[in-house]
């Protein structure tokens, strides 16, 4: 008997202290583009194929200790493209990995760490 495929996609749900200001800062530093739904306490928010879903929280000890992995294509262009907003993580700059992937990390503005990674 032959299993059926059921998963999709994952679609990274992160914890945000303001969700507004969560979806400006995606907006005006990562460059998303599209916003699904949005009001006080949930947002739906997406770029290329990358989908993120906000929830609201009152403590930064969530955002402070999420994270999520996503796969690339041109992490080069990529990288260079967030770069003059500000937003690479200081241990988390563009580099090859032994496991092989070539990657770099942000942190949002609520501490949120997202790692961008390309096979090599």
């Amino acid at each position: 008997m032959t299993k059926q495929k059921h998963l999709l996609r994952g679609i990274p749900v992160l914890a945000s202290l303001d969700i507004k200001k969560s979806v400006a800062f995606y907006k005006t530093k990562l460059g998303f583009d599209r916003q699904g739904y949005l009001d006080d306490n949930y947002a739906i928010i997406a770029r290329d194929n990358f989908v993120v879903h906000f929830w609201k929280c009152n403590d930064k000890i969530h955002p402070e200790n999420t994270s999520c992995y996503v796969d690339v294509q041109d992490i080069d262009g990529l990288y260079e493209e967030l770069k003059p907003h500000g937003v690479i993580h200081p241990n988390g700059t563009l580099e090859d990995k032994p496991y092989g992937m070539r990657e770099f990390a942000i942190l949002d503005n609520d501490g949120n760490l997202i790692r961008f990674g390309q096979e090599l």
